[in-house]
């Protein structure tokens, strides 16, 4: 007999319902109507916080770490688009990225000491229930108390009447019904929450739609007018668990005005802006418009700089940093306009990008700085952002290492920050002109500054280990 998809149409799980009704239909060949966590993963699928691999479920395969922040980021409504995050093992390709990142910024999931995460590592008993007391604000703050207050709530029980198996590996369908029972108690043992506080609908004139999950995605039950009265019971996520006459169920809070009742557990705490937010990182090509800058075998000194500098501005996208480029078209700018763009938009470090030429003569990079605390004060901090740039850049193009100098050009003489002026190659020597031509190459040197930079932030103390990631 072929393969076939078990496929039940449930009733939509109108509020109040049964503890055992389920979101929509679900289809997964390794779980039927009879399993006992079917009621739970149907209503979490239904709302797009689980799903299968392939058709299949694998309800007894063990949660792992990057499973669990995915699970829980969904059901709280966290920013899960891919991105670079904190840990040196989570690469920004990674599923599981973006809500592991917005986790770990809502102090919902951390990593170790050594600067991991670990995602592919299995969750214990243990850490499930500390994570959902982090998740929901239960104020569970160890395994024994984090176990004591799921078990209170009718979230989860012991393996026996003494033992939680704080130790033991939770599975897939384990980690669904505790956290559909966290989301919606209906699902809870003994389900019971208390309701109250003086609240109502503030949704503009318009209806607010009271649905079984906490997003757009779950069933709406049905719509409350602007103005109605509400009572509240807990927070997931945004999303509020209330009741109005016979209607229960979950809106976003936003649209809520009025008092919160003094036992709801409290909102996610805010994500902690990272201290490289406040770093304003300015790039400067060179040259532009009717100055071409140096020229070689075919090459504009302004058009090589300004895709560097593009790609390092790519990668800069990547990070936490702030940045601005000076032009990011063939423009002309003078010298003076350079400075006061990175000085009005409160620059904190500054890397000017050029090539050199000299009749052909002359090959290697080197990267220059002002030497005079008299002109720029940071002069100390220049040569050290010099010197971080000009190893990258050696190490990234194999080439002469002309070393780091100090530079009377006005970019980084007259500039109130850190600044350098990096001359990658020279552009009339024909070895240096090849890797300038080259867009794979200006890749690598975008890469190298990138590096360099980072290198230089870290020196003075700012975790930036987990960016470095974004070259790989």
């Amino acid at each position: 007999m072929k393969r076939f998809v078990i496929s039940i149409l449930l009733a939509l799980l109108i509020l109040p319902f049964t503890a055992k009704s389920s979101e929509a239909a679900v289809s997964f060949y390794d779980l039927n109507s009879t399993h006992r966590a079917y009621p739970e993963v149907s209503y979490l699928a239904g709302g797009n916080i689980v799903n299968g691999t392939g058709g299949y479920f694998y309800p007894n395969r063990e949660v792992t770490r990057a499973e669990a922040a995915t699970m829980l980021g969904r059901a709280l409504g966290l920013n899960g688009t891919k991105r670079v995050t904190w840990f040196k093992d989570v690469d920004s390709g990674s599923f599981a990225s973006g809500y592991i990142q917005s986790a770990a910024e809502k102090s919902v999931i951390s990593g170790y000491q050594d600067g991991t995460f670990r995602p592919e590592n299995p969750v214990t008993r243990g850490e499930m229930a500390i994570l959902i007391n982090r998740a929901f604000g239960y104020g569970g703050t160890d395994t024994v108390t984090s176990a004591k207050k799921l078990m209170e709530k009718g979230i989860a029980q012991g393996i026996t009447s003494d033992n939680f198996g704080y130790e033991l590996k939770i599975k897939r369908a384990d980690f669904s019904i505790f956290l559909a029972r966290a989301i919606n108690y209906k699902y809870r043992i003994n389900a019971n929450v208390e309701f109250g506080g003086d609240l109502q609908v503030a949704a503009g004139g318009d209806t607010l739609n009271v649905r079984t999950g906490p997003s757009t995605a779950f069933t709406s039950v049905t719509a409350l007018q602007d103005g109605a009265k509400v009572e509240a019971a807990y927070r997931v996520g945004e999303w509020v668990f209330i009741r109005s006459g016979s209607v229960e169920g979950l809106v976003h809070g936003e649209f809520l005005t009025g008092s919160f009742p003094s036992f709801m557990n409290p909102p996610l705490p805010a994500s902690a802006p990272s201290p490289l937010t406040s770093q304003m990182i300015v790039i400067d090509p060179g040259h532009g418009g009717y100055d071409p800058g140096a020229s070689g075998l075919g090459l504009q000194e302004k058009a090589v700089v300004l895709d560097t500098a593009l790609k390092v501005k790519a990668l800069l996208a990547k990070t936490p940093f702030s940045f601005k480029l000076t032009r990011e078209t063939d423009v002309y700018l003078t010298l003076s306009q350079r400075v006061s763009l990175a000085k009005s938009v409160g620059g904190d470090t500054f890397v000017s990008i050029h090539a050199n030429a000299l009749n052909g003569s002359a090959n290697g990079t080197e990267v220059y700085y002002y030497n005079s605390a008299y002109e720029n004060p940071y002069y100390s901090d220049s040569k050290k952002l010099a010197q971080a740039i000009q190893n990258r850049l050696v190490a990234a193009w194999n080439t002469q290492d002309r070393g780091i100098d100090h530079g009377d050009f006005h970019v980084i003489r007259e500039n109130t920050m850190p600044a350098v002026l990096v001359e990658l190659g020279f552009i009339d020597n024909k070895a240096d002109n090849q890797k300038l031509g080259s867009s794979w190459w200006r890749q690598e040197a975008a890469e190298a500054i990138y590096l360099g930079i980072l290198d230089y932030y870290k020196a003075k103390g700012y975790n930036v280990s987990y960016l470095y990631n974004v070259v790989n």
